[in-house]
């Protein structure tokens, strides 16, 4: 079983967006604390992105937040985090987010959730990581993405040992859980086709 150091959150930044998508921000910050796992995410102070880091500072666990410096440039960085890094692109606060986590969550989000989400995957189904991914579907926020990844692999887009890279639990304890056993198919066993 794996241990977890720190967990990088991918989440969503708008703030009109339900309650029950707060609470599960708020529940999965709290988790993560109260389990002694840092979180690593965006260095945001909005939406759920504000409410993780919030959460989890409240129950004594350590944040470090990532953040672009146009964005910071806004006041949109959390000014509370255990440390907030400014980088000087999307690209290098992607990097640096992964180098400094041990595996990946996506709560709801729009683009910027869902493009972070699955390039995370692709490396880990590249190799270039061997830590695992998982998704938050809170609600079923996430099903129409996974029904896309069954029929991905049923069509041949995807290959049969990558169906869970990208693992779902509609709990916080539950997913973790899911992270700790999650299994990375070498390259070696799907790269050349038979």
């Amino acid at each position: 079983m794996r241990t977890f150091r720190r967990i990088c959150v991918y989440c969503g930044s708008s703030n009109s967006v339900d309650a029950r998508f707060k609470a599960a921000a708020r529940a999965c910050g709290t988790l993560l604390a109260q389990r002694g796992i840092g979180v690593v995410y965006g260095g945001g102070s909005v939406g759920l992105m504000g409410i993780v880091a919030d959460a989890a500072l409240a129950a004594g666990g350590e944040v470090l937040g990532v953040i672009p410096d146009k964005l910071q440039a806004l006041e949109l960085g959390h000014d509370g985090l255990t440390e907030l890094f400014v980088v000087d692109s999307m690209h290098a606060r992607k990097m640096l987010m992964a180098q400094l986590s041990d595996g990946f969550v996506a709560l709801p989000g729009g683009f910027g959730t869902i493009e972070e989400i699955i390039e995370v995957t692709t490396w880990s189904q590249l190799n270039y990581h061997r830590k695992p991914v998982g998704l938050l579907n809170v609600d079923g926020y996430y099903d129409h993405l996974l029904a896309w990844i069954r029929g991905a692999v049923t069509e041949g887009f995807i290959h049969e040992p990558h169906r869970n890279l990208l693992q779902a639990a509609t709990t916080p304890e539950d997913l973790l859980a899911l992270l700790a056993t999650a299994k990375v198919p070498e390259l070696k066993e799907w790269l050349i086709e038979p």
